[in-house]
């Protein structure tokens, strides 16, 4: 028997060692699995839409169903696409936000390049169940649309208003409202705005500063009243903290704007909405406003146009959420508040607009605004050909209530100290 030179013995531990690391590499348990890692980051984050019956093109309910979209979930969150959310916050600055922590992200994105295994089935967690009716609970009172409307196969469809009173006999409190579209497939998002008997207006804490501007936007908050709910892909309920409710007066008429999309199949649409009253009279009372911008004038091939709607406090207040909205123009938001003493803070950033999804961003901690601060809301838009949205970039776009013309529309929830 010959003897082996020590170089040639420590040759083969190496190789020995190295084939062994890579098999252990190959086993390695840290590769994400769908059953252990991914399934509990879907059922937190994504299957409120991705899932049968709601507005999500596919459902990520179960493995089977996830899988062949393994390729797309990474790109989706790679981009930054999914989850959609376009506030630009510290984690935690506002109520429901729909983002990814880095280590979720990187879970995903290590399992789509792995192979996107499945793991082992025990691991899988029990999967999320969802209310089949209200996820406010039972309403107190539904106020639904007189007759269904019929929505088309095919085809652009105008934004549809409905006027539906409430039928209440005295002021009531409320705790909770929803939307429920009676087709949800062909419903892209409803507003619901709540006019007081007689047309008026309530008195608000803040005054547009461009006196110009203020008998439009008081005529147009008039003749809708303020906004009071919205439903979209990913919105929520809207419920209001312990000890808060808004108030909606004896008699109020609600209008429903309602943007339907074909979807090739006709459809018939009856929204309804629901309310969940306080139990008591609150000891904070919510209110809801808006304030606008209605003389904007957009010129044609612009791709980053300004422009401005601003605010100045009359009363000690705290802003609760804010609602930016502009229609297939949209670019970005940004809402600037300056305090008396000069000192400026950016509360809303939305670099990245998307009119497909309307959110109103519900802050964790509401803002606190001295009397005399001035709240400046600027929007951008593109109205270039680089902008795929854009109906028309050749044209000049104003004010108007279809998507192929613009708003500067801002939503406020507030309450008065």
């Amino acid at each position: 028997m010959g003897f082996r030179t020590p170089a040639v013995m420590v040759c083969m531990f190496l190789a020995l060692a190295l084939a062994v690391s890579a098999i252990s590499v190959a086993q390695s348990p840290s590769t994400p699995t769908f059953s252990k890692d991914v399934a509990p980051i879907l059922y937190k984050n994504c299957v409120s839409c991705h899932r049968p019956g709601e507005m999500a093109p596919m459902s990520l309910m179960t493995y089977e169903l996830a899988r062949p979209f393994a390729r797309s979930i990474r790109t989706q969150v790679e981009q930054g696409t999914m989850p959609p959310w376009h506030a630009e916050a510290p984690e935690g600055t506002f109520l429901h936000e729909r983002r990814l922590t880095r280590a979720e992200k990187n879970t995903l994105v290590q399992w789509a390049a792995n192979g996107a295994p499945e793991g082992d089935r025990k691991d899988l967690p029990p999967g999320p169940v969802f209310p089949a009716g209200w996820t406010i609970g039972t309403p107190d009172a539904i106020v639904a649309m007189a007759q269904p409307f019929e929505v088309p196969a095919s085809g652009t469809i105008q934004y549809q208003y409905f006027r539906v009173p409430t039928n209440f006999q005295e002021d009531k409190w409320v705790q909770a409202i929803e939307i429920r579209p009676g087709a949800r497939s062909v419903v892209h998002h409803v507003l619901v705005f709540a006019s007081e008997p007689g047309g008026t207006a309530r008195d608000l804490p803040f005054v547009p500063i461009a006196a110009a501007l203020r008998g439009r936007a008081q005529n147009a908050a008039a003749a809708r009243g303020p906004l009071i709910a919205t439903t979209a892909p990913g919105t929520n309920a809207q419920v209001f903290q312990p000890g808060s409710a808004l108030r909606i007066k004896a008699g109020s008429v609600l209008t429903l704007q309602v943007h339907y999309t074909a979807t090739g199949k006709l459809e018939n649409d009856r929204t309804s909405v629901g309310f969940v009253f306080a139990k008591a009279a609150p000891k904070q009372e919510v209110r809801s406003a808006s304030f606008v911008n209605p003389q904007l004038a957009i010129p044609p091939r612009a791709d980053n146009h300004r422009v401005d709607a601003q605010i100045e406090f009359t009363e000690n207040a705290h802003i609760t959420a804010l609602f930016p909205h502009t229609h297939l123009r949209g670019k970005s938001w940004e809402y600037r508040l300056t305090y008396p003493d000069g000192r400026e803070e950016v509360v809303l950033s939305v670099p990245r607009y998307d009119f497909n999804w309307q959110t109103y961003y519900e802050y964790s901690k509401p803002i606190a605004v001295p009397k005399g601060s001035r709240l400046v809301a600027t929007a951008y838009y593109d109205n270039s050909a680089n902008n795929k949205s854009n109906p028309n970039p050749n044209i000049e776009v104003h004010w108007g209530d279809q998507t192929w013309e613009e708003m500067q529309y801002s939503g406020i929830t507030y309450t008065v100290d």
